[in-house]
């Protein structure tokens, strides 16, 4: 009775994991964007461009826009921590020297892959550019 139990389990977990998988596909399913649907241009659905050529060089692109945008918010916070006094002095040189080397790591990752601190900057559409155009 016990082996009945676990069995009929085993099969209801298994029907629960398929209805997932399917539903997965289908919301993954790529279907043509009609004309007033988010996401396109005079009904042209705006798709994401995959060329196995690029994609290491497109994949390391968003990994160091992220970074990029760390490095500035944690530049920013301690920037505003030193402006209220909030750190011992070998705290912000530590902090300073650190910022310092992640900023020549990005120049070297960016060199190594041919792209540009502003090939970081995304173009977020009508909130503007996700960095700040003047850094650097």
């Amino acid at each position: 009775m016990v082996e009945e139990t676990g069995e009929a389990q085993a099969r209801a977990q298994g029907a629960n994991l398929q209805e997932v998988a399917q539903a997965a596909a289908r919301a993954f399913d790529l279907v043509p964007a009609g004309p007033d649907e988010p996401g396109t241009r005079g009904g042209l659905a705006q798709r994401l461009e995959t060329d196995p050529d690029t994609v290491e060089r497109d994949l390391i692109k968003l990994v160091l826009t992220i970074v990029e945008l760390l490095r500035q918010l944690m530049e920013r916070t301690a920037l505003h921590r030193v402006d209220v006094g909030d750190l011992r002095e070998e705290q912000e040189e530590r902090i300073g020297m650190t910022l310092m080397i992640l900023q020549d790591r990005m120049s070297e990752l960016c060199e190594r892959y041919d792209l540009t601190m502003e090939d970081l900057n995304l173009d977020l559409g009508p909130l503007g550019s996700l960095l700040p155009r003047d850094s650097g």
